[in-house]
């Protein structure tokens, strides 16, 4: 990370999809759903990936069932809402029918993670009784992917029926709750920062561009921002802007972040701290600015901006996993190799609009649309990268203590 103030990417209202993003989807978690995860820790790792415990601590073995690919060729997919290339006329999903034209598996693809605890709520008793959830992949966050392969809950993926697995790019190849990507393969990463109503904006501060959390609280800005309900994102965006490490913290500057913080919530300088539903906030004009999520304001189109602030961003990434007992698991692998084939792979991108994981699909996405090939926000630079952190590593307690003290400053 550095201090450096990074240079603006402008939206590209022509390429960009009108859909909502999968993370306008997201719910806030309340204090119930944090003591539930209080096993699932921070984010950790030199690859920018959140982390579930300690990044040594080997993980549990994963239960296996009699693998029924073969002989019964479907598969079921949970995957979040609108993250995946959908045909708008039709509703199809051009990648998956193909896939399915091509193997003859039939997937069955659900959009029911609408939140990482929410989901975990659902499949948790099934999953600490040792049974099938019913699932062959589910696409988690990295902290909570990190809590699953930790409690035996995700089986060891064989790459051999993988070979397209090669093609992860180099950032995200090895990550401290899955070195070696064993359990793992990430779907589709991106960024928390700063997104704005540019018109909106200019009018308020007089400025063309928000490039720090200073001017996110502009007393100009009063009652029209808002910040995220998750914790690792706004107050890791907070302590970078205060000169600290969000990487490796002490309680004392998390304190100093909580701080400024609750201030900026009691003045009333917040509107709301939210988690998806700040971009109807942005669309209904409601508030002009946010801590908000990459692809979520790319996909508005023109009229908004998003940047990385001068101080940093929080990056995170989703992650395809085998859930314990699944039936299919090889035909869950096979939808994972087909997903890191760069052509594929582009078309997702083309529509999702987070940071694409596979390398070589960049050049695919030339034939695609140029415009996004160059866009740093789905195929990101080493030196946009750096401008990026990982929210430091925490143990249970931390976790359970700082989320309490999160919760406690946002008036839950």
């Amino acid at each position: 990370m550095t201090s450096q103030r990074p240079e603006a990417i402008a939206a590209l209202a022509g390429t960009m999809r009108s859909a909502v993003s999968r993370r306008r989807l997201l719910q806030a978690a309340g204090l119930g759903s944090v003591a539930m995860v209080a096993a699932a820790c921070g984010a950790g790792g030199d690859a920018g990936a959140e982390d579930a415990g300690s990044g040594s601590a080997a993980p549990a073995s994963a239960a296996a069932a009699e693998d029924l690919s073969d002989k019964d060729m479907t598969a079921n997919w949970s995957n979040w809402p609108l993250y995946i290339d959908i045909d708008e006329a039709s509703g199809q999903r051009p990648t998956l029918e193909a896939f399915q034209k091509e193997t003859g598996i039939a997937v069955t693809y659900t959009e029911d993670v609408n939140d990482n605890n929410e989901f975990y709520a659902k499949v948790r008793t099934q999953l600490e009784q040792g049974q099938d959830i019913g699932r062959d992949i589910v696409v988690l966050t990295d902290w909570m992917a990190a809590l699953w392969i930790q409690n035996g809950y995700a089986q060891k993926l064989d790459k051999s029926i993988m070979p397209n697995a090669g093609n992860i790019i180099p950032r995200l190849a090895s990550v401290s709750f899955d070195p070696n990507r064993d359990y793992t393969m990430p779907w589709q990463s991106g960024i928390a920062g700063l997104g704005y109503n540019v018109a909106a904006f200019k009018e308020a501060t007089g400025k063309d561009k928000m490039t720090t959390l200073a001017q996110l609280f502009d007393p100009a800005l009063k009652g029209r921002v808002t910040v995220l309900s998750e914790m690792r994102d706004t107050m890791g965006c907070i302590m970078a802007s205060q000169g600290n490490d969000p990487s490796s913290f002490t309680d004392d500057q998390f304190s100093q972040a909580l701080d400024e913080l609750t201030k900026q919530v009691d003045s009333g300088q917040i509107r709301q701290v939210t988690g998806n539903d700040y971009i109807a906030a942005l669309e209904s004009g409601d508030v002009i600015a946010v801590l908000g999520w990459s692809g979520d304001i790319f996909a508005l189109g023109e009229e908004y901006a998003f940047e990385i602030p001068d101080t940093g961003g929080t990056l995170w990434t989703d992650n395809m996993l085998i859930p314990a007992l699944a039936q299919h698991k090889k035909n869950g692998e096979l939808i994972m190799n087909n997903y890191y084939n760069p052509e594929v792979a582009a078309e997702v991108a083309a529509y999702v609009n987070y940071i694409c994981p596979v390398e070589g699909a960049q050049a695919a996405m030339e034939k695609i649309d140029p415009a996004l090939a160059a866009n740093e926000f789905i195929f990101p630079s080493e030196a946009m990268m750096d401008r990026t952190f990982v929210f430091m590593e925490l143990t249970p307690e931390q976790n359970d203590k700082y989320e309490r003290a999160f919760q406690k400053a946002i008036g839950n």
